[in-house]
């Protein structure tokens, strides 16, 4: 046994213990508290086991997309978590972001941290079928939980329509089904009044 790599992972295991500490902005469907970043990335990875069926690209890797959305967000224990809808932070979020995943899969033995490190680039560049269908489960999720909680982050933080659309279509680019679907719900959420036109 490699008594330093094995300290390596264990401060890495400890390091990430800390996503359970960021709360996003959507509430659980219960409405009892806010979610926190492991439980966002547990549902993403149970949610492409389950929507799988729906990547437009029959060449989608599950194996891939379940470490990308499992990982994607490991660097807001560094920088936070910045809401989908707050366009300024989120373009100042970005440098911030590639320096914290260097910090964070730099903890491991360079044959495990750069591949995770790989994998975050290869989401945020969006630029590969698994990519893409990382992406229309991290978009599609918070999405769903506004819908179904009569759209409480949206009401809270003055999201309009618009903005919604803006966000969410990227989805379009990894799942027309899901488009279809996300489209379908915007128009609910107008109509119900949970969702400023």
């Amino acid at each position: 046994m490699n008594r330093e790599r094995l300290e390596q992972q264990l401060a890495f295991i400890k390091e990430i213990d800390k996503a359970k500490s960021i709360f996003r902005r959507n509430q659980l469907l219960d409405a009892s508290r806010y979610e926190n970043d492991a439980e966002h990335s547990w549902h993403l990875a149970v949610m492409a086991i389950v929507l799988l069926e729906y990547a437009d690209d029959p060449q989608v890797r599950l194996d891939r997309v379940i470490m990308m959305v499992l990982l994607h967000d490991l660097v807001e224990i560094g920088v936070g978590d910045a809401f989908i809808y707050d366009e300024e932070t989120r373009a100042a979020q970005a440098e911030k972001e590639r320096a914290a995943a260097e910090r964070i899969f730099g903890m491991l033995p360079p044959d495990q941290g750069r591949p995770m490190q790989a994998l975050w680039e290869e989401f945020e560049a969006r630029e590969t079928a698994d990519a893409r269908f990382a992406l229309v489960l991290d978009r599609i999720h918070p999405f769903l939980h506004n819908a179904s909680t009569q759209g409480h982050a949206w009401r809270k933080h003055g999201v309009r329509r618009h903005q919604v659309e803006a966000v969410m279509r990227p989805i379009a680019e990894g799942s027309l089904a899901l488009w279809e679907l996300v489209q379908e719900l915007i128009e609910q959420s107008v109509r119900d009044g949970h969702l400023a036109p």
